[in-house]
């Protein structure tokens, strides 16, 4: 785990990642990061960690439920092929 830590705001409004930060997350320079507000807190995520939370989501919106979304859009695919 790493320690909490203080970053300061520049005055372009840019906020350096403490090093510790970037080498527990893999980051490197150009790597692309989602920032996300949430509850009065920005969430900076890793582009991976970013489409994991979203396929999770998705994962359990449809856990249960029965419906397969790759045979819903083959269906869809499908359909309109028929249509043109």
């Amino acid at each position: 785990m790493v320690e909490p830590s203080v970053a300061r705001l520049d005055r372009h409004g840019r906020v350096v990642i403490p090093a510790a930060y970037r080498r527990a997350l893999g980051l490197h320079e150009g790597d692309e990061v989602t920032v996300q507000l949430e509850d009065g807190s920005v969430r900076i995520s890793t582009r991976a960690e970013a489409i994991k939370r979203a396929q999770e989501l998705v994962t359990r919106r449809t856990a249960g439920t029965g419906r397969s979304l790759v045979d819903e859009l083959l269906a869809e695919r499908r359909a309109e092929a028929a249509h043109e």
